[in-house]
C-alpha cells in the first residue's frame, strides 16, 4: 500500500486521533470527579498527594470516625485484658489441681 493511497481517508483518520484523545481527556476528568465524590485521596501528576479543600461535612466525619476509632481501640483493650486473665486462670496449676481432686472425688464415689 503507497502512502499516496491514504490521502483519501487522512480526514477520518485525524478525526480518530482526536476522537480518542477527547476521549481519553474525559475519562480522565470523570476518574476524578468519581475519586472526589466517594472521598478516595487525589494524587497529582508524580504521586505526590492533593488535597481537596474541606468543608464542615468532611470535618464532622473525620470527627466522628477518630471517636469510633477510639472506642474500637479501647474495647480491644479490654477484651485483651480479659482474653489473658482466661489465659491464666486455664494455665494456672490451681486450675489443674482442682480437676485432679474432683477427678479422684468421682473415682472414691463410683467405688
Amino acid at each position: 500500500m503507497d502512502p499516496a493511497d491514504l490521502i483519501p481517508y487522512l480526514g477520518w483518520i485525524i478525526a480518530g486521533g482526536i476522537a480518542l484523545g477527547a476521549g481519553g481527556i474525559f475519562a480522565s476528568v470523570h476518574n476524578t470527579r468519581l475519586k472526589i465524590k466517594n472521598g478516595y485521596p487525589l494524587e497529582g501528576m508524580w504521586g505526590q498527594s492533593l488535597k481537596p479543600g474541606s468543608d464542615k461535612v468532611t470535618a464532622e466525619r473525620v470527627i466522628l470516625l477518630t471517636q469510633e476509632n477510639a472506642q474500637l481501640r479501647a474495647e480491644l483493650g479490654s477484651l485483651k485484658d480479659r482474653l489473658a486473665n482466661v489465659e491464666r486462670i486455664v494455665t494456672d496449676s490451681g486450675y489443674h489441681l482442682t480437676h485432679e481432686i474432683d477427678r479422684l472425688r468421682d473415682e472414691r464415689e463410683v467405688n
